[in-house]
């Protein structure tokens, strides 16, 4: 069974919490899939993965480019998983059905959207009635995140 963890954005942006977790995914030797549901997500996160920080970046590329099975982070609109990442990340209410053939499942929603909101609690019941364990995140005024 994977773990689902929700992270409830309300503080900063995805495009401030996702590199930092993206980050700590890649320190533990793990591969990801960040899925968006537009292109135009994808190609924004693909530029954010690469400026987000002066001193560095992280080992990216997206499904329409070759080789993407060697990426390190892949970055996808689709339910595909070519880099066989072991983690998958959901933004803007993307949704895939099947998430017991990752080790962890990562849903980053926007606390300011109500359709965001319904659907992560929908995902959240689902992952519960599929046997999955699940934790929801929050941000701490000092933008920290905690466990709820």
């Amino acid at each position: 069974m994977a773990e689902v963890f929700f992270y409830h954005l309300q503080g900063r942006p995805m495009e401030a919490a996702l590199p930092q977790l993206l980050e700590k995914c890649l320190e533990r030797g793990w591969r990801c899939v960040v899925q968006a549901s537009t292109d135009e997500r994808i190609d924004a996160l693909d530029h954010l993965l690469w400026t987000y920080d002066e001193a560095s970046f992280l080992p990216h590329g997206t499904d329409r480019q070759p080789e993407s099975a060697r990426q390190p982070i892949l970055l996808t609109t689709t339910e595909s998983n070519p880099n066989g990442a072991q983690v998958r990340f959901l933004v803007e209410r993307a949704v895939i059905p099947d998430i017991a053939s990752y080790a962890r499942v990562i849903h980053l929603f926007d606390g300011a959207d109500p359709e965001e909101i319904d659907n992560a609690r929908a995902q959240w019941r689902a992952a519960k009635d599929g046997g999955h364990e699940v934790a929801y995140w929050q941000q701490s005024a000092e933008g920290r995140w905690q466990r709820r």
